[in-house]
């Protein structure tokens, strides 16, 4: 029996009918389909609180923030699906990542403490869109600038074993049905690659007493 795995869907839009919500319906549903348990956080609906407390900077955690990995548990993806705004994540999913990503962690200090052992060895994907096209925000330096930050970074602090970043260009709205039905198409394909990409990291990972 293949194995399965929890993905933890983090998505970020005001609008609930909006296409990056879409784009995470879709993804759930293509690994729900092959059996792969899926937590959903909407940040808007939930309410949820970005500010960063002084407490938080010392490595306090919040109520919220226990609470919310409460809710979480132990996901082997996390997968962040928002809209780029001004060449960057919206406001509220920058919070999540301080908040959440770096609860329990003290400032001034890389790796140690905190989430590391909830966070490290897991895999991040981001599925983001831009009503501007790639070759405009590869030109202005957006998505490098995403890859260096919310892919290589983040690998380094949190110990992320993978990144896998999808993006989805023209997103406005007059945009043709004809181009959101490609669109959600590649993004029910990127929930397949990181399936399948796991499967190939498990198989070929060593045995414990190996």
């Amino acid at each position: 029996m293949a194995q399965t795995y929890k993905h933890a869907i983090i998505v970020c839009h005001p609008e609930t009918e909006s296409f990056t919500f879409s784009v995470a319906q879709r993804y759930a549903d293509a690994v729900r389909a092959h059996g792969h348990e899926v937590v959903m956080r909407d940040l808007y609906r939930m309410g949820f609180d970005p500010v960063l407390r002084a407490q938080e900077r010392l490595g306090d955690p919040c109520g919220d923030v226990t609470h919310e990995w409460g809710l979480l548990g132990k996901p082997d993806v996390f997968v962040l699906v928002y809209p780029i705004w001004f060449g960057t994540p919206p406001a509220m999913l920058k919070g999540y990542i301080d908040r959440v990503f770096g609860a329990g962690r003290e400032v001034g200090f890389g790796g140690e403490g905190g989430t590391r052992e909830l966070l490290a060895g897991k895999r991040l994907v981001s599925l983001t869109s831009s009503g501007t096209m790639r070759a405009w925000l590869s030109e202005k330096g957006v998505l490098g600038s995403l890859r260096t930050v919310y892919d290589r970074y983040f690998s380094e602090v949190f110990g992320f074993e993978e990144t896998h970043r999808y993006h989805f260009d023209g997103v406005t709205e007059d945009i043709p049905e004809r181009d959101v039905a490609m669109h959600l198409k590649a993004a029910e394909n990127a929930a397949r690659e990181v399936m399948a990409r796991m499967t190939v990291v498990a198989r070929d990972r060593p045995a414990p007493d190996a």
